[in-house]
């Protein structure tokens, strides 16, 4: 039998049906995920879900939101002790989202999704900006957030096309993340003895095992808050 429905009156509710959504979407899918459905499985009231809402958009712009945090705390935390290079961080928690993207197709499906979407896009290119601000004030002291933006646009773009071609027998996942990591930091005007290191310095960590516990641990923040 299928749990009472709630009104959406709270920020317990809402955390609800972002669990919810997180769940169906890494099991059956964006697409395949119907707002009946969400309703459902969060126990909130279809009305109050939509009428906060509106679509599935908003819902998955908002968990973007979550996922980004998540990345870079995670980051922050798996770094720490270990190095304060912010090109190493930035090659660090890029890496971290190329394999969270290969995980799962319906992973990939969202990542190309959220940067398809005018309310995901948005968040992205938003939380992004400012955290290259910090990262590469060094390479470009007299910038304006609005110049970093621009180079968002353009990293952004290579960041999509990666997380959306599935490695194979030729396109490794090592052969991907170093295509990636030279591409964007020359886009950035990174030396090329930096990049070889940020190359050597991603090759230590399990990435496959580090991606899966970011999604475990947004779950499981959400979890918490139902």
């Amino acid at each position: 039998m299928a749990e009472k429905t709630i009104h959406y009156r709270s920020d317990k509710a809402k955390s609800k049906v972002l669990h919810a959504a997180a769940r169906l979407f890494l099991e059956k899918g964006y697409t395949e995920t119907t707002l009946r459905e969400l309703s459902l499985v969060s126990g909130v009231n279809y009305g109050s879900l939509t009428f906060a809402f509106r679509n599935k958009e908003n819902i998955l712009s908002e968990l973007v939101g979550f996922v980004l945090d998540g990345q870079f705390e995670f980051t922050e935390k798996l770094l720490s002790g270990k190095t304060d290079d912010k090109i190493l961080f930035y090659a660090t928690e890029t890496t971290l989202q190329l394999y969270m993207a290969e995980s799962s197709e319906h992973i990939r499906e969202l990542y190309s999704l959220s940067y398809s979407q005018q309310a995901s896009s948005d968040i992205i290119y938003n939380k992004i900006t400012k955290k290259l601000s910090e990262i590469f004030k060094e390479q470009y002291p007299n910038f304006t957030q609005g110049e970093f933006y621009e180079k968002e646009l353009a990293s952004a773009g290579i960041m999509r096309n990666y997380m959306t071609r599935p490695c194979g027998i030729y396109f490794t996942m090592d052969r991907k993340v170093r295509a990636f990591l030279e591409n964007t930091f020359l886009l950035y005007e990174i030396p090329r003895e930096k990049i070889e290191e940020a190359i050597k310095f991603v090759s230590q960590f399990d990435f496959k095992e580090l991606a899966n516990q970011v999604i475990e641990n947004m779950l499981s923040y959400l979890e918490s808050k139902t």
